[in-house]
């Protein structure tokens, strides 16, 4: 069980009633995502309420009759999962800066300075985002919101979207490795195992990710790889 003085009411209204119970907030929310969570750690007390606030109890013969059944276990599982539950101003503080940092790392991996052709540094990007006044939708996911975001930016920093195809060529010892590296990064538009154990490919990934793709291959390849821009779109 957990703190009390932690609880929120979760809540879901069926058959023309509502019943509530007491919850970890932040626990409740990941139950409810499908994170392995044990549901004794998600609720204060197992106990069904009309009403949490008033301490009005929810009648166990109309519990049954509602939810198909007598366990209380289960019918907070299903509260939860098909119910509401409130987040708090922490969370969603934290929400909305985790958010702010995936817009940042997805504009830092798929854009490029038109100038130099190289991805804006994070630390650029967040200022810029700062200065345009930019506003993180707590109801929509990063990837939503990436467009609007860019938008704004366009009127602070130069921004181009860039995706570039780069051939490469990595040496036998560290081919295999290499092949992991590579797919981990972007997509292998085709790729061939020369005679004497080195590996050739195409590959297509995102412009602001070629420096970090390039170092994590030098590091395995101790700096022996070939990598060469064939085309950028």
């Amino acid at each position: 069980m957990v703190n009390v003085d932690k609880a929120v009411v979760a809540k879901l209204k069926k058959s023309g009633k509502s019943y509530e119970i007491l919850v970890d907030p932040q626990k409740a929310l990941d139950f409810k995502n499908g994170k392995s969570v044990s549901i004794n750690d998600v609720v204060i007390t197992e106990e069904i309420f009309y009403d949490a606030k008033k301490g009005t109890r929810a009648s166990e013969h109309e519990l049954e009759k509602v939810f198909g059944t007598d366990d209380k276990t289960e019918i907070c599982k299903i509260i939860i999962k098909e119910g509401s539950v409130p987040s708090t101003v922490e969370m969603v503080r934290k929400d909305l800066d985790e958010k702010r940092k995936q817009i940042v790392n997805m504009i830092h991996k798929n854009v490029v300075d038109p100038g130099t052709g190289r991805p804006h540094p994070p630390q650029r990007i967040d200022a810029a985002m700062n200065e345009a006044k930019v506003r993180i939708d707590e109801n929509k996911s990063a990837e939503k919101q990436i467009h609007d975001v860019i938008e704004k930016l366009r009127k602070i920093i130069p921004i181009k979207f860039e995706v570039r195809e780069i051939l490469l060529r990595v040496l036998a010892p560290y081919a295999g490795k290499a092949s992991t590296i590579i797919r981990t990064f972007g997509k292998v538009l085709n790729e061939s195992w020369e005679s004497d154990g080195s590996l050739k490919a195409n590959v297509e990934i995102p412009a602001g990710m070629q420096e970090e793709f390039e170092i994590a291959l030098n590091n395995l390849s101790k700096g022996t790889v070939e990598v060469k821009i064939v085309k950028a779109r």
